[in-house]
């Protein structure tokens, strides 16, 4: 039986998740990571389901393997792919309702003094142009059709200082506000915008993150994640899972007055 202190760490949370019977859903960057794991979840909850990815090779795999979905090769930083994008996702679903900028890079480690201004540049464009340019091709979809929901992924980065990371902190900010104004924007025409911000996700991703920033401080990967996870209260990473149960959440039924919201999933992050 496990302790006390033990179930309070799982992660996976067992539950029914809300319904999604017929619902057209849109994720970025979703032939893995947290994207997949969202996609699955709704397609479980009875969406159908389009994704994009910028690699073709992971994203042939994904289709290969749920070959209910539609999905499309985008560079969501560009203005013309993602045109392009929302003109085949339209053409498969028929329509549009629930986007989800999941679509992100963590972009250089390093001092600001030492940074590559083309690192930081394209660090911006992938986590905020593309929250940018997918919004504003989605509203149409859901003003046709009198509503609907976005879901912005942000991150504890866009919470706090973030040393090393400062492109990174800087768009996960920018996300947030973002999402305020989208939200005033757009309620009106009853299209709800929330914003989600994750802790240290596990995952292939996260393990970089950790690796790059111990070779930029001198510590040990080991050290690094240690670190981390002491400012936790739950003392532990959160899981793919959990951040697809909240957008689950945030954009049924149960989630319908919530909007320009920020929903932090991180376990309590006392600092970074």
């Amino acid at each position: 039986m496990p302790s006390a202190d033990e179930s309070v760490r799982r992660t996976a949370v067992d539950t029914h998740p809300p319904s999604h019977a017929g619902q057209r859903v849109l994720i970025t960057a979703a032939a893995s990571g947290i994207g997949r794991v969202a996609a699955s979840a709704y397609a479980a909850a009875g969406a159908r389901v389009y994704i994009c990815d910028l690699d073709a090779e992971a994203l042939a795999r994904t289709l290969a393997d749920e070959t209910a979905w539609g999905g499309s090769v985008c560079d969501v930083a560009d203005e013309s792919s993602v045109a392009a994008l929302f003109r085949a996702a339209e053409r498969h679903l028929g329509g549009l309702d629930i986007l989800v900028n999941n679509a992100g890079t963590a972009g250089p480690t390093s001092a600001v003094a030492d940074m590559d201004f083309a690192g930081w540049k394209r660090c911006l464009a992938v986590n905020l142009d593309s929250v940018f340019l997918c919004a504003r091709a989605a509203v149409p979809l859901l003003r046709r059709q009198g509503g609907g929901s976005i879901v912005n992924l942000s991150s504890t980065g866009g919470l706090f200082g973030y040393p090393h990371r400062a492109p990174y902190a800087a768009a996960k900010w920018a996300i947030r506000g973002l999402t305020r104004t989208l939200a005033q924007e757009l309620g009106p025409l009853g299209i709800r915008v929330n914003c989600i911000c994750p802790g240290s996700v596990e995952g292939e991703r996260i393990e970089r993150v950790i690796a790059a920033e111990a070779a930029q401080t001198g510590q040990t990967p080991q050290a690094v994640r240690e670190r981390w996870t002491a400012g936790i209260s739950l003392g532990c990473f959160v899981t793919p899972q959990d951040i697809a149960h909240t957008l689950l959440f945030l954009t049924s039924a149960g989630g319908a007055r919530i909007s320009g919201q920020d929903i932090t999933v991180d376990g309590h992050t006392e600092t970074l």
